[in-house]
């Protein structure tokens, strides 16, 4: 897929809002398929006009993951808080005159959320927005998928997609052993509730190993 023809279509989106009605654009697919990398470069790209805010901001927090007994399956749906997305992404798209809303990020350096991080100015007129679960259709998450104006699906090659998985959960402190065996367990598990959303989104982007932008996140 041409990054160009991609940024042209994300600019096309943040000319066409209007005064108090942003323009939102979903990217979603698995774990490890690059949507970070790919919201990340559209916003660079475009200047000034897209702020990104990613769905990673509404992980529940450690802490509250041991209570529920979810810890293990960290990433999974029920380990996130889909209403309290869904309530910002309603916010981003009607924004308040000289008011500024701040949403949360994630740091994988330490694995929590943390709140208050992104900046998003009322003048901005594009939303990015990336996360694994944007077209799910069990409530609550299905608020989210109402709310955007495109949804894009980014796919990569399983074992190219799996590899560097791998390679980020190490990357970021976990042993070899046991990054493969989170891969293996929950990760793809997750891969496989993401992709049965695939039909529902507005444009499939397919990376080879070749052209897919290298990851940072997922």
């Amino acid at each position: 897929m041409d990054l160009r023809y991609l940024l042209s279509r994300a600019r096309g989106l943040a000319a066409s809002a209007t005064p108090g009605r942003r323009r939102l654009l979903g990217i979603t697919g698995p774990p490890g398929a690059g949507k970070s990398t790919l919201a990340a470069h559209l916003v660079a790209g475009l200047a000034g006009q897209a702020a990104l805010v990613p769905m990673d901001g509404f992980h529940l927090a450690e802490a509250e993951l041991r209570r529920l007994g979810r810890g293990d399956r960290k990433g999974a749906p029920d380990t996130f808080d889909p209403a309290g997305y869904a309530a910002l992404l309603a916010r981003l798209r009607s924004p308040e005159p000289d008011t500024s809303v701040y949403a949360p990020a994630f740091d994988r350096r330490i694995e929590e959320p943390v709140a208050g991080s992104i900046p998003v100015a009322p003048h901005i007129p594009l939303i990015v927005t990336e996360g694994n679960y944007l077209l799910l259709d069990s409530a609550p998450w299905s608020r989210v998928h109402a709310l955007l104006d495109e949804v894009w699906y980014v796919e990569l090659d399983g074992a190219e997609r799996i590899r560097r998985l791998i390679d980020r959960h190490e990357r970021f402190g976990r042993p070899r052993a046991e990054a493969e065996r989170f891969v293996h367990a929950s990760d793809e598990a997750n891969a496989r509730v993401v992709a049965a959303t695939r039909e529902r989104s507005d444009l499939v982007i397919r990376f080879t190993p070749d052209e897919a932008p290298s990851p940072e996140g997922a």
